[in-house]
């Protein structure tokens, strides 16, 4: 009898059963809608009793009498500690489905094939290719990359040749602490700087197409380095632009010209390309302008802080923006640049001062008819004197949507 007052002390007996408990003159209001007992005290102060119901025992097995109120249903279960938790078995569901469905969809990009000859790459990121000896990468062609009549300019085009270059020594495990500086160039205080730029633009991209762009390099004599390039359509694989250009070696502390170390080009040989220049090389001498043989002068150009690079000196892109300057505005708003050659001579600072002169070279009104080109002839150099780039452009008439030979824009627009 001990031993059951204490079990139903521990584990009260459920609604279903006999009524054990009793409030006095507390009536029914003393339970709630789940048929737990209220904790608020009753208003008349009376107590509680419990009373316990004793089943009788014949040979020590316990006898239960049928209550008057128990009916064929059976009765509900008793409320323990354990079956009052939380029900947490949906939200246990529901995170066993998530970790299912991530595996699932990681199973499948393990399993996805991966292509080589793939043309988009989403992340930008370049490989090498051709049994390591090329280096290839894409890129969008944004927004702020095009210009007024709707297609990249040749600063965006030449950027991306550069970033190229870049990554190509980069993802070739050459890159030092310095602009696409070798380990060895590093040590001996060494930096790249182009010499001659050669560039064939066959179309230019528009707004969201994704150029591809093939570099490799190869030797140039015994102090100098080639490096060409080859863009194309992401999609279609059509050929837009072609460039080649010459690499020589200077000191970075004394900006002298050096000659390669044998350090240095036993780095960098493992992965030259033999194979000739993809742009015909333009021979032709480029003459010195001076204020008597140049038509258009452009003066008070300087430098801003965001013009160099981390070698402190005017990155070699932003001289092209700057010998555009001096080209007059009917070619530039009738024509669109076919080719350009460039020859540095000498690198620019921060606190220089430049002047842009362009000499016109062929009939402006004949090209516009498609009946030959334009040449023109560039001079970039400091005010004080000394020339900075060389050049030569080749213009050709823009189209007008693209709508064949008959689309050219008429003389008499110019």
């Amino acid at each position: 009898m001990v031993a059951t007052t204490a079990m139903s002390t521990f584990f009260p007996v459920g609604p279903a059963s006999k009524k054990t408990t009793m409030k006095l003159g507390g009536g029914s209001d003393s339970l709630d809608a789940r048929g737990i007992t209220s904790l608020k005290p009753a208003s008349s102060g009376g107590l509680k009793v419990k009373a316990n119901v004793v089943s009788p025992k014949i040979n020590g097995t316990t006898i239960r009498y049928p209550s008057s109120t128990d009916d064929d249903a059976p009765s509900p279960s008793q409320r323990t500690f354990i079956n009052q938790l939380p029900d947490w078995s949906v939200l246990l569901t529901a995170i066993t489905a998530m970790f299912l469905a991530a595996e699932k969809q990681w199973t499948l990009l393990d399993w996805k094939p991966r292509r080589d000859d793939m043309l988009v790459d989403p992340f930008g990121l370049g490989r090498i290719v051709q049994e390591g000896l090329v280096f290839r990468q894409n890129f969008p062609i944004r927004s702020y990359e095009i210009g007024a009549d709707r297609s990249a300019s040749i600063e965006t085009m030449m950027n991306h040749l550069q970033e190229s270059a870049l990554n190509h020594v980069k993802c070739a495990g050459l890159l030092g602490d310095g602009f696409g500086s070798t380990p060895e160039m590093s040590r001996r205080s060494l930096i790249w700087v182009v010499a001659k730029m050669q560039i064939l633009v066959d179309r230019y991209p528009t707004w969201g197409d994704i150029v591809q762009v093939d570099t490799w390099v190869t030797g140039s004599g015994k102090n100098g380095m080639r490096r060409d390039w080859l863009v194309r359509d992401g999609n279609t694989g059509e050929t837009l632009t072609r460039a080649s250009s010459v690499w020589v070696m200077m000191n970075r502390k004394t900006r002298r010209l050096s000659k390669m170390p044998d350090e240095v080009k036993g780095e960098i040989e493992p992965y030259f390309l033999d194979s000739p220049p993809i742009v015909d090389e333009d021979n032709r001498k480029l003459p010195k302008l001076d204020d008597s043989t140049a038509e258009y002068v452009r003066g008070g150009l300087t430098p801003r802080w965001n013009d160099l690079d981390v070698n402190q000196h005017v990155n070699n892109v932003k001289y092209i923006g700057w010998i555009l300057e001096s080209a007059p505005h009917s070619i530039l708003e009738n024509h669109e640049l076919s080719g350009i050659t460039l020859e540095y001579r000498k690198e620019c600072g921060r606190d220089s001062k430049l002047q842009s002169l362009t000499a016109v070279c062929g009939d402006i009104a004949n090209a516009s008819l498609g009946v030959e080109g334009v040449e023109c002839e560039h001079l970039l150099r400091l005010e004080s004197g000394p020339d900075i780039v060389r050049g030569r452009s080749k213009w050709r008439p823009k189209k007008i949507n693209n709508i064949g030979p008959e689309g050219l824009i008429p003389a008499g627009s110019l």
